[in-house]
């Protein structure tokens, strides 16, 4: 069977390769069929309080996703989508999947300044099925933006020590006879550092990154090198409160280094095909005690990747949508090389047909099945399904509409941490037994796009069999054991523009009922972990040409969860003020005040909760 599909693979690769040439000059009158993502900006503030800006802090108010922190300043943050846990969760550049195989803690260490990155698109169901990679519930997906001539430096500080500078550089030339063909270099430099918002909760941040950039009429090609150093300490972050009160003084020293090398094209009419190819190293230096160095864990890991994805269209009414991704990764560790292995390789191609049905000029039915084969090296291969059908209608002016329904599978395979560590010993106990992950979507949405206001809405639920947890099992140890979960939800989205003000609303309803099996568990840390219900409110507001007003708020209410400590529910709001000289139309001060209203609830159970952060700078751009 295996042969047969790998036979078709490769006849359809021909067939879109040789595809190109007849494309440009057989071009016809087709529309780009439309994909299953939302996009668009669902926060008042793009700057996080902190301000050494990484591209995931960008999401702490988000309603399309959870992010769980630890402390200010992003010393540490799991990020998770639709009830999730941060190992089902991908982050993705380009077109490939950023994969960290020691844990899902670290996928989002990516040193990559945030305006090299376009705004985030969050995949689910058949999106996320077809191009997630080794991330069975959802992906956060960023594009490579236009590199702008300029230039800005960034100074602030604030409460808890806290102190931060940034700097950025970029040229643009053109290249060739054609002014068509143009050249872009960029590069940035960032630090911060402060005590915390928490006890033992300082952290030092250093990233340098780079990129060029060719841009042409059809396509794009980046070239990416960046670094990142950041120590931090967290009280609790892997004890809980169980050690705490024995040993407050844990720390992570983490060194992430990333190439990336990214070529996007577009041919005749409809039809673009993307790869990336990337290599990532990360080392992480944990000390339970930053007292006592004797007592440490050294986890080296690399990640070499390349991914394919493209669409393309036949006629108006036919298209095919494909990923592929390969990927190899190693690791070297003082206490992940207890299982049966180091390095593996994984596999994942995904095929998607789509017949578009023209009810008139301005409607259409959109009708996609298709299968996903994923596999390593170290476990068994499988083969899922993908489906949906879409009623889109196209109105004057921008105006749209779309309600569709959709089935999608995917499946993922439990990190080094889950099944390299000891099964007899220590706090966290593995095991090598481990099944791989599945889920199963079904979904039911609707989304509307009008001149000054959007909307969105999705039922879904979720089927995740053999998922994998870290619970206490009748001991002082935490253990990786496979859980099934059926988690049922809801999402509406809707934002709002008046002259001089934006609004952003959203609400989210999650339950789960999950078997463990016949374990007696005493409590869950991550998949148990979320908001049965939670509310985001986003208010941007412009006073004054020169003045900008920027508040987020975010309302949740837990699951009951026994290792909690504390309130099961929170308010959390930013604010941020931006001021712009009429004078000096280059320069921009601003000040940020991010609050939970009850620092003793615990966004991780069991670890202290974050406490305020006041934040004021300036902008000199160039």
């Amino acid at each position: 069977m295996l042969t047969r599909f790998f036979y078709v693979v490769y006849y359809l690769s021909v067939i879109v390769s040789t595809s190109f040439a007849q494309k440009e000059s057989n071009a016809s009158n087709v529309s780009i069929l439309s994909s299953l993502t939302i996009i668009g900006q669902e926060t008042a503030n793009q700057r996080p309080v902190n301000t050494y800006e990484t591209p995931i802090a960008n999401l702490d108010f988000d309603p399309r996703v959870d992010m769980q922190s630890r402390n200010m300043a992003e010393a540490q943050g799991d990020l998770s989508i639709r009830g999730g846990t941060f190992e089902n969760t991908g982050v993705q550049v380009g077109t490939a999947t950023l994969l960290d195989p020691q844990t899902g803690h670290y996928t989002t260490e990516i040193p990559i300044a945030p305006e090299m990155l376009g705004e985030p698109k969050i995949l689910t169901g058949t999106e996320n099925a077809l191009r997630g990679f080794n991330s069975s519930v959802g992906t956060v997906s960023y594009s490579w933006s236009e590199i702008k001539r300029g230039g800005s430096l960034t100074i602030g500080g604030g409460d808890h020590d806290l102190n931060f500078e940034r700097i950025h550089q970029a040229s643009t030339g053109t290249y060739g006879e054609s002014k068509d063909f143009t050249w872009g270099a960029e590069i940035e430099s960032s630090r911060s550092e402060s005590d915390g918002t928490i006890p033992f909760g300082d952290h030092a941040f250093d990233r340098t990154s780079a990129r060029i950039q060719f841009l042409g009429p059809d396509s794009q090609t980046d070239i990416f090198a960046g670094y990142q150093h950041k120590l931090f300490g967290l009280y609790g972050m892997y004890t809980g409160d169980l050690y705490t009160a024995f040993n407050p003084y844990e720390s992570e020293n983490i060194k992430t280094s990333l190439f990336i090398l990214n070529h996007d094209r577009k041919y005749g009419e409809g039809s673009s095909f993307e790869i990336t190819a990337y290599h990532r190293e990360n080392s992480d230096h944990y000390l339970f005690n930053r007292f006592s160095p004797n007592q440490n864990f050294v986890h080296d890991s690399m990640v070499s990747s390349v991914g394919v994805s493209g669409l393309h269209t036949f006629d108006e009414r036919v298209a095919l949508n494909y990923g592929i991704q390969i990927t190899s990764d190693e690791i070297e560790s003082s206490s992940l090389e207890n299982g049966t292995f180091t390095n593996r390789n994984y596999y994942k191609v995904s095929l998607l047909p789509e017949y578009r049905l023209l009810i008139d000029a301005k409607e259409s039915l959109t009708f996609k099945g298709g299968i996903s084969w994923d596999d390593t090296s170290r476990d068994k291969s499988t083969m899922s399904t993908i489906a949906e059908i879409s009623w889109i209608r196209d109105g004057l002016d921008g105006n749209s509409e779309r309600t569709y329904i959709s089935y999608a599978e995917a499946v993922q395979f439990p990190g080094y941490g889950a099944i390299g560590g000891s099964e007899n010993s220590g706090l966290f106990r593995s095991n090598h037994n481990l099944n791989h992950e599945s889920s199963r979507n079904l979904e039911f949405g609707y989304q509307m796009e009008r001149i000054t206001w959007s909307m969105s809405v999705a039922l879904f639920y979720r089927w995740d069999d053999d998922l994998v947890d870290w619970a206490y099992v009748g001991t002082g140890a935490r253990s990786a054991q496979n859980v099934d979960i059926e988690t049922s939800g809801l999402e509406c989205i809707a934002s709002r523009q008046w002259n001089r003000v934006q609004a952003i609303a959203s609400y989210a309803y999650l339950n789960k009922d999950e078997d463990y099996g016949n374990l007696l568990i005493d409590g869950s840390f991550y998949a148990l972990n979320y908001p049965n219900h939670r509310a985001t409110l986003g208010l941007i507001w412009l006073p004054h040409d020169s003045f900008e007003i920027r508040i987020d708020n975010e309302w949740r209410d837990q699951r009951e969860n026994p290792l909690r400590k504390g309130p099961k529910s929170a308010l959390y709001s930013h604010f941020a003020a931006s001021y712009y000289p009429a004078q000096m139309n280059e320069l921009e001060i601003f000040a940020a005040y991010e609050k939970p209203w009850d620092e003793n609830f615990q966004d991780i159970p069991g670890t202290p909760g974050r406490g305020d952060q006041f934040s004021l700078g300036f902008t000199y751009s160039w």
